[in-house]
């Protein structure tokens, strides 16, 4: 990995690390907003960002949550969803039907998050409350960030040209 990718990744992991522990207090609950998640558009205009993306989320689930095991299924969210995205990049032209289909892919893909809080989380705010409602309200929270990321970050792309950036 050259210098430029893993100095790059780094700044990418600390600002969704900087991100993350401004709404930690509401990043980890039934209803999650958690803003640092429209990073995840980046991987639309370059595959290497998903090492800061990946090492950022790791680090932001050790660091907030209040369950360990989310360390865990939160890198497993993301790294599957990154992946699907890049892998989908071969298949869909233009920057902006790539982010819908981030923002769709990790909307879906809460159900990962949804199943590890139902399971591990011992937490009264999942105390007998239906899986259904858990996914639903984690999906919109998810779907709300992404949608709103994608006018932001095609703006700061053309103030930063994310794709020669890394």
């Amino acid at each position: 990995m050259k210098v430029k990718t893993m100095a790059t990744s780094g700044v990418i992991a600390a600002l969704y690390i900087a991100v993350t522990s401004l709404i930690a207090p509401f990043g980890f609950t039934l209803v999650q907003f958690r803003v640092s998640e429209m990073f995840n558009h980046l991987v639309v205009f370059n595959k290497k960002y998903i090492f800061g993306i990946v090492i950022g989320v790791l680090v932001s689930n050790f660091l907030f949550s209040p369950i360990l095991v989310d360390v865990i299924f939160g890198v497993l969210h993301s790294a599957i969803a990154l992946s699907i995205t890049i892998f989908s990049a071969k298949f869909i032209n233009g920057i902006f039907k790539r982010m819908l289909f981030n923002t769709i892919v990790f909307t879906v893909l809460m159900i990962i998050i949804a199943y590890q809080l139902k399971i591990f989380a011992d937490l009264p705010d999942f105390n007998g409350i239906p899986f259904l409602i858990v996914y639903l309200t984690l999906a919109v929270g998810e779907f709300v960030v992404m949608a709103v990321g994608i006018p932001v970050m095609m703006a700061l792309n053309k103030r930063l040209n994310f794709e020669k950036l890394i």
